[in-house]
């Protein structure tokens, strides 16, 4: 018993030593597998992230070249459009200078009228297509485009033009372009408004949460988040075309009906020789001669 004791003792310590080896050995693999797991994950995550931004480059690129199509086909129709606009000018002009009839120049006159309403019908089918095309007049000259005023002319700021244009007016005329001035000018600063505070939501969407960072797996879902809403957001700017080329087309209309139609003639050829004279000036502008 004596001889047996010790070797009892060591055959204990033995397997003890075995199991704690075993218990560590299990540690070390169970961490070891939980950390590959971890990076597993971590990759999978990332690849998630890369396709799901490379699927958004994609669309971005699709969504480019389908708005670089409608842009381009609201221009052949712009011109078209400003063809034939041209076109009915010289026709009117040439009834005034003529001296021709009241129901001669009311037809050519309702003719410009109708045709002007082609264009606002045009515009917002572009604007559907690509609305930053139409809000940045990238259609026009240079030098119209430095008075654009959401896709188009102010009514207001027309308005005044004519006034001085058309003398001598009734003075009931006189309240009612005043009038219609006004009203145009309250839309306008309506409109105004709620762009500036369209943008203010915007840049306040768009900065929110951490900058410089989106492109790490653990915000794509934050970033995207952040440009859904955005996205939304720009989805309400056609409707600020809209509203304002309606608001222009309304003007013409109300105008055309407060005055004769001589005085609607004479007031179509003034807005023309305007628009002609600005898109004049930005073919000067271009030909200037340069140091």
């Amino acid at each position: 018993m004596a001889d047996a004791s010790p070797r009892t003792d060591t055959s204990t310590d033995v397997d003890t030593d075995d199991k704690n080896q075993r218990f560590q050995a299990g540690q070390s693999t169970a961490v070891m597998a939980y950390e590959s797991s971890d990076r597993s994950k971590g990759k999978t995550g990332d690849q998630k992230a890369v396709r799901r931004l490379a699927q958004n480059r994609e669309a971005a690129r699709k969504s480019r070249l389908r708005k670089k199509v409608g842009a381009l086909a609201f221009e052949i129709e712009y011109a078209r459009w400003l063809e034939e606009h041209n076109r009915q000018i010289n026709e009117l002009r040439g009834a005034v200078n003529s001296h021709a009839s009241d129901n001669e120049l009311r037809i050519i006159v309702d003719g410009i009228m109708v045709h002007y309403d082609d264009i606002f019908r045009l515009k917002g089918i572009a604007a559907k297509a690509d609305v930053f095309n139409i809000l940045s007049g990238m259609w026009k000259t240079p030098a119209e485009r430095c008075f654009l005023w959401l896709g188009g002319f102010r009514s207001s700021e027309l308005l005044k033009l004519l006034v001085n244009q058309l003398e001598p007016l009734t003075e009931q005329q006189l309240v009612g372009i005043d009038n219609l001035q006004q009203s145009s000018q309250l839309g306008e600063d309506a409109l105004s408004q709620g762009m500036e505070a369209l943008q203010q939501s915007l840049a306040e969407t768009l900065a929110s949460g951490s900058l410089g960072t989106s492109g790490s797996s653990g915000n794509v879902a934050n970033y995207m988040g952040q440009m859904a809403m955005a996205m939304g957001k720009l989805g309400t700017l056609e409707g600020f075309i809209r509203e304002a080329d309606n608001l222009r087309q309304q003007t013409l209309q109300q105008l055309h009906r407060i005055l004769t139609t001589r005085q609607s003639a004479r007031a179509l050829l003034v807005i023309n020789e305007y628009f002609s004279r600005l898109r004049a000036l930005s073919s000067l502008w271009l030909a200037r001669p340069r140091e």
